[in-house]
């Protein structure tokens, strides 16, 4: 038998060699749990596709309030522009709440809250100041009693439907398919190319020279200004600009989504003179995404608040539904046929309803069937 000092080193020594191997797994237990809480708990945004745009995957959307709070100026205030001023009782407290709860659908589909439409608006008053300030209120209010509205410094779907109005006559492609027209396209001889850096992901972009002339300099002026800068080579870029007919109706046909709103079977991009541009993009989302919450994303971003105040100064109009899309009005559409003679498949009748006039456009233009 062993003598017992023996046994007990014995002991001993597996004690430790006990504990040591406890430690170690203590150890590598914590390593283990320091990397598991610092890996990223969800997927990284994604960037907006490249290609075409017109199929874009929308996720399911959901309403996202504006970032933004109602007193937030739209835009930079001038040195000369304070927020306060004498407004209608009540009118400030009004438009901050219908901000973001205003239920209505004002091109044909249900949104809650006007925030996507708020700098184009604040635009339109010409007050940089946020719709919920005594400014924004008081400029409103100006503003109705020159087109024969109740002064009430309150935006309803009433005072909206005016500005809209007032917006798409700006737009001479609206006006004319609000006719029953469509203008020709022009031949791919008379068209210019973009560069690659001006083309989202390079992909080819052709114009009328005169627009492309002009997107140049709105371009240039807003690198001026900061807006386009080398944190974001995207921002401007053209993904959409001249698209020939016969492919549009044939991807109306096969897609069967014409029917207005997003896509008609007169699109204003066979002029030459319509493009898309990079705003901005909600993660997931691509450039073109009408889901509420990419819009917003645009709305609430210094590119589009510089456009609406800048874009107009080179030429172009905005499509307020679609914050990347912009016409140049510089030369006018090419004469052009009656939409009733364009092929139909991928549309709803043109005859099909009694449409739902607009104030100012006689009656042409119905609400279902916004011309893009």
């Amino acid at each position: 038998m062993a003598p017992r000092w023996r046994k007990g080193t014995k002991d001993r020594r597996r004690g430790r060699r006990l504990g040591l191997g406890l430690l170690v797994l203590l150890l590598a237990g914590c390593a283990g749990a320091a990397a598991w809480l610092a890996w990223p708990t969800g997927s990284p945004p994604l960037d907006p596709p490249t290609g075409d745009q017109t199929a874009s995957v929308e996720p399911t959307t959901q309403y996202i309030p504006s970032n933004d709070p109602p007193s937030a100026p739209l835009s930079p205030l001038p040195v000369d522009e304070t927020c306060e001023a004498a407004a209608p009782d009540g009118a400030a407290e009004a438009n901050a709440a219908s901000l973001n709860t205003l239920s209505w659908a004002p091109f044909g589909r249900a949104e809650t809250g006007w925030v996507i439409y708020a700098p184009r608006i604040g635009a339109e008053l010409a007050t940089a100041c946020g719709p919920g300030t005594t400014r924004f209120a008081a400029a409103l209010a100006r503003w109705q009693a020159g087109h024969g509205l109740p002064q009430t410094g309150v935006l309803d779907a009433a005072v909206f439907d005016a500005m809209k109005t007032r917006w798409t006559l700006a737009r001479p492609f609206a006006v004319i398919n609000a006719k029953g027209e469509c203008p020709n396209a022009p031949s791919a001889a008379g068209l210019a190319p973009a560069k690659p850096h001006e083309a989202y992901g390079a992909k080819p972009a052709l114009l009328r020279p005169g627009a492309l002339e002009a997107y140049r300099r709105l371009v240039e002026a807003a690198r001026e200004d900061g807006v386009v800068s080398e944190r974001d080579p995207r921002v401007l870029t053209i993904f959409s600009a001249f698209r020939d007919p016969a492919a549009d109706a044939a991807r109306c046909a096969r897609d069967n989504n014409c029917q207005g709103v997003t896509r008609t079977i007169c699109s204003a991009h066979r002029t030459g003179l319509a493009m898309d541009l990079y705003i901005a993009a909600a993660p997931g989302h691509g450039p073109d995404s009408s889901a509420d919450d990419n819009r917003r994303a645009m709305a609430r971003s210094d590119v589009y608040r510089w456009m609406v105040r800048n874009a107009g100064r080179f030429g172009f109009v905005n499509y307020v539904f679609e914050p990347w899309h912009w016409e140049w009005t510089g030369e006018a559409p090419l004469p052009g046929v009656p939409i009733s003679s364009l092929p139909q498949d991928g549309s709803q009748p043109l005859d099909q309803g009694a449409p739902t006039p607009q104030p100012g456009l006689k009656g042409l233009l119905p609400r279902k069937n916004e011309v893009r």
